[in-house]
């Protein structure tokens, strides 16, 4: 499975930012999909994941309720709509495929990776 993230970039803070990972090779349909992000310095944190048929999702605290991840099946995509953006939100961010469960936080519960898009927010 290859997962192919849309570039990220440089956005202002407070603004928004969807991040866009297309999968290839696998059964898009049969996997549970996660974002995860590293930002300087700190270890890859879970962002958000959602379920195979996109009808669960699930996130970490501090994305709640400005984070947004979403899959679109036939395009074999998932998104992450970010909004209200923080400077402390500026990190690499990694697309995941095929976790344990929908709402996996580990990166070892999933099998593949993105190559990461670096999203910067200035202040």
């Amino acid at each position: 499975v290859q997962l192919q993230a849309s570039r990220g970039g440089l956005v202002q803070a407070g603004g928004p930012l969807r991040l866009s990972c297309a999968a290839s090779g696998g059964t898009f349909s049969t996997y549970n999909m996660g974002w995860f992000r590293q930002a300087p310095g700190k270890e890859r944190e879970f962002v958000a994941g959602i379920s195979r048929n996109g009808g669960s999702t699930h996130y970490a605290d501090s994305m709640k309720g400005r984070f947004t991840i979403s899959r679109d099946i036939a395009k074999n995509t998932v998104y992450l709509q970010m909004s209200s953006l923080k400077p402390e939100d500026t990190a690499v961010y990694y697309c995941a495929a095929d976790g344990w469960v929908a709402g996996s936080t580990q990166e070892y519960e999933y099998d593949y990776w993105g190559q990461g898009t670096l999203v910067t927010v200035s202040s």
